[in-house]
């Protein structure tokens, strides 16, 4: 009962409404109004403190958001049209290889970058109390990002993309009991077509980029609420 106390009170980080100090801290730890600290350790603006890893993630993922609404404007995803929006971009469209080489670079550099600004929170030991939800919302981010780039990979109708994404259907199809009905739901059907690239379009521009959004405000919020950017013990 101790664990699943402990579990409760690192995701909800406020008293019961019953009492006045719940009701207050209903407010004040409302993440729209207190998501900007008042002030700001100066050792925490130290390079070395964090080598700005979150900034700069967060930096490449408005650098994806940008150059992907661009690229939406020049792309309709079903076959043949994919392959030739992805020609027009390259041949035709006016810097279109740098939106498109920047989109994909980008997101090339947020992967590395999250993964190694989970690198530095585990060797800092920054997942620990009263941090340990916020690690979970990492993960979870992390994992964001690995499907994001997932689902891009297929928009290019090329043969390069369709035969990667034909391998990785394959290995989740070997997952235990659930394996078939996953690929079956990735794809829409029995193999890479029509019915796949849309569902992993609406996926990378729609679904998965909105829940990115709202864990990353939650992942600075959390950030707020739970000290700051110090590690356990030095607060």
């Amino acid at each position: 009962m101790n664990l699943f106390r402990e579990i409760y009170q690192s995701i909800v980080r406020r008293d019961s409404l019953s009492t006045d100090k719940g009701k207050s801290e209903l407010v004040f730890l409302n993440v729209w109004l207190h998501i900007h600290p008042a002030k700001v350790k100066k050792e925490h603006m130290k390079f070395r403190h964090t080598f700005y890893l979150g900034f700069v993630t967060f930096f490449l993922f408005l650098i994806l958001v940008t150059t992907g609404i661009v690229l939406m404007v020049y792309y309709r995803p079903f076959p043949p049209q994919a392959y030739q929006d992805m020609k027009d971009l390259e041949f035709v469209v006016f810097m279109g290889p740098f939106l498109r080489a920047m989109h994909r670079w980008s997101a090339h550099a947020m992967v590395v970058c999250v993964f190694l600004h989970m690198c530095r929170v585990f060797y800092t030991g920054s997942y620990k109390s009263p941090r340990e939800f916020n690690w979970v919302i990492g993960v979870c981010l992390l994992l964001l990002t690995l499907l994001l780039s997932f689902t891009g990979y297929l928009l290019p109708w090329d043969q390069l993309a369709f035969w990667a994404i034909t391998v990785g259907s394959n290995i989740a199809a070997y997952m235990p009991w659930i394996g078939d009905t996953v690929r079956f739901l990735m794809l829409g059907g029995n193999e890479v077509g029509q019915m796949a690239l849309l569902r992993f379009y609406v996926l990378h521009v729609a679904l998965l980029p909105l829940i990115a959004l709202i864990l990353v405000a939650v992942h600075f919020w959390r950030i707020r609420k739970d000290g700051g950017l110090s590690r356990p013990g030095n607060d």
